[in-house]
């Protein structure tokens, strides 16, 4: 199939977090009459509710600095598919995706045949399976995944990593994960393997317990982010400056909650043993799109995921800091399954006026059932992300406009303002 030909056949599996019956057997079987890909390089494994994405990106561009060839698996895709498997630091070409699809479908096809596995396999399993084949195949010395969904069920959960690492956790996907933190900590802590080192993020007391009483049960040795000693911590707008074992670190990521995230990001290039000048030029070097992510400056837009309560408190918090409520116009859309009432009494109140929107997905939350949710006196509905944007235009000059919600609707506007966001593709030469 061509590029266009094998993401069609990629979305008709469904939504990506649907499976007909959870479990690893399927993609082990796949990943067996592969030849096994996860086995051809090291591999770190990263799990988490929020910040998972990030600490992913900097830890891959840590390695890359220490001068590894690398990988980096994450989900879900801003624009492009291609997006989430990345060689070096730049997404697959469209070609060497369409032939990994190829590759993995013929197989599927066979084993289905001769009823070694009971369905196709699913959307996060195909593409899972594509980037540790796309891995082997470019020669990539050391890979992080992020865990998809959980981590004791997801597709990645069949790897035996390096180094594990599980940033904070909280509620979100409650349908699948479980109602309390207890729960949704277990499934998380589902990836930690015998023997193998974990890196734990600062925890509530709660998903704490529960992390470290399953590191204590398969003896894997721990080292708690909250060890690493940063001080002279300085924010702004467009990311954070510290001081760390005697360093100067820049993180051009934005918001006090990736300060976190490069501590975590530090504790594990530093269980890896990546030196200290190469984590800090890895860290300089991170690019996570889509989250706090300036795309515009007259007017400002930004834009961020915030999709789930913890990240909308973090977005908040951002708002707070460095944003007078007055100048502040929000655009915002959800998916159906998410707690948008309750991201919507943290965000809302941090602007002056509020467009809720959609986007152009079967799942999306309707405008005026948000609207209806909400508690804000200028709240005003658009169709979709353009119509939105063309409404807050309207809005007074020196306004800074925030796209945020569903990562989904951050994709939409993302391509309208960075229309090459995927290039440069990788290359395996």
């Amino acid at each position: 199939m061509n590029y266009p030909d094998s993401v069609r056949f990629l979305y008709a599996l469904g939504n990506e977090i649907k499976t007909a019956k959870l479990g690893l057997d399927r993609i082990r079987t796949l990943l067996a009459a592969l030849g096994e890909p996860q086995r051809a390089c090291r591999l770190v494994h990263v799990a988490g509710t929020n910040g998972k994405g990030s600490t992913s990106a900097m830890i891959e561009s840590g390695l890359r600095a220490a001068g590894y060839r690398t990988g980096l698996f994450t989900s879900p895709h801003l624009i492009e598919p291609t997006e989430r498997i990345q060689i070096n630091g730049a997404p697959v070409s469209a070609v060497q995706f369409a032939a990994a699809f190829d590759q993995l479908h013929a197989c599927a096809e066979e084993l289905l045949q001769r009823e070694a596995i009971d369905l196709h396999p699913t959307y996060f399993e195909c593409v899972t399976a594509m980037a540790l084949l796309l891995f082997r195949e470019c020669g990539v010395e050391f890979a992080v995944l992020e865990v998809g969904l959980g981590g004791r069920l997801d597709a990645t959960n069949v790897v035996v990593p390096k180094l594990c690492v599980i940033t904070p956790v909280d509620f979100d996907h409650e349908a699948f994960l479980g109602k309390s933190l207890e729960s949704i900590a277990a499934e998380k802590a589902g990836i930690l393997k015998s023997g193998v080192p974990a890196v734990f993020a600062p925890q509530r007391p709660q998903a704490a317990a529960v992390l470290d009483a399953r590191a204590a049960e398969v003896r894997a040795s721990v080292t708690h982010s909250s060890t690493v000693s940063i001080a002279d911590v300085a924010l702004d707008r467009r990311g954070a400056g510290f001081t760390w074992n005697g360093l100067p670190v820049r993180c051009p990521l934005p918001g006090e909650h990736q300060v976190e995230n490069a501590r975590t990001a530090i504790a594990a290039l530093t269980a890896l043993g990546v030196p200290p000048p190469e984590i800090v030029q890895g860290i300089a070097a991170a690019v996570w799109p889509g989250r706090l992510e300036r795309v515009a400056e007259h007017p400002e837009i930004v834009l961020d995921g915030a999709h789930n309560p913890a990240s909308a408190r973090a977005l908040a918090a951002y708002l707070e800091r460095f944003y007078d409520p007055r100048r502040v116009c929000l655009i915002y859309g959800a998916m159906r399954d998410k707690a948008v009432a309750e991201m919507a009494a943290i965000l809302f109140p941090r602007a002056y006026r509020v467009i809720v929107t959609a986007p152009a997905q079967a799942r999306a939350l309707r405008p005026e059932s948000i609207r209806d949710l909400a508690d804000h006196e200028r709240i005003e509905t658009a169709a979709d992300i353009r119509a939105a944007l063309a409404l807050a235009a309207t809005g007074p000059l020196g306004d800074s406009i925030f796209v945020t919600g569903s990562l989904f609707l951050v994709g939409e506007a993302r391509a309208m303002f960075v229309p090459n966001a995927t290039l440069p593709m990788a290359s395996c030469s």
